[in-house]
């Protein structure tokens, strides 16, 4: 069985997130991150960063919750087969792990980032439900954690964004979501 490694606070909870959505089973070993339980030799020897998320399913080991949603995605058939279409993929789990994290929860960027972000994102979702059209994907794990977080963590006027406010919604409403990140 996957076995997922995460503390209380993580991007471990987008990774569970999407293993319900897939209705993948896995255990979730919670490490004590304040008693340093991700800097032991035998949590090391899976993730030699010392960093969670990692997965471990079967030999296989991994981290970065970006690698794990597109590994997770790929094994389980819910990405296309040709290369254009995988990239289109990567390049959203990507802009949500790394442009859009950075540009709403560093503070040095939020002022110059945020508005050209989600006003672009607005323009996205005021035409179709999700990243990718009219289909929930891992697109949509990747950046609907991210931009889920804002309202709870930055409090920021989100009300000349509709469309964004509106996919937040369908994001948090969903069991999966609700089940995982929802609980935090």
């Amino acid at each position: 069985m996957l076995k997922l490694y995460g503390g209380k606070r993580s991007r471990a909870s987008i990774v569970q997130w999407y293993l319900e959505e897939l209705g993948v089973p896995y255990e979730f070993v919670l490490l004590d991150m304040e008693g340093g339980e991700h800097r032991q030799p035998d949590f090391l020897a899976l993730n030699p960063m010392g960093k969670v998320p990692t997965i471990v399913d079967g030999d296989f080991k991994l981290w970065e919750s970006g690698a794990i949603l597109l590994y997770l995605a790929e094994k389980n058939g819910q990405l296309p087969n040709s290369l254009e279409e995988k990239s289109i993929f990567t390049q959203w789990v990507l802009f949500g792990n790394s442009t859009l994290a950075t540009g709403l929860f560093v503070e040095a960027s939020r002022e110059r980032e945020a508005p050209k972000l989600l006003t672009a994102l607005n323009k996205i979702f005021a035409s179709q439900p999700y990243i990718m059209g009219d289909d929930f994907t891992v697109a949509d794990v990747a950046v609907g954690s991210i931009l889920a977080y804002v309202p709870i963590m930055l409090k920021l006027d989100l009300s000349d964004y509709p469309a964004v406010l509106d996919y937040i919604k369908r994001m948090t409403d969903r069991p999966a979501f609700q089940e995982t990140i929802g609980q935090r």
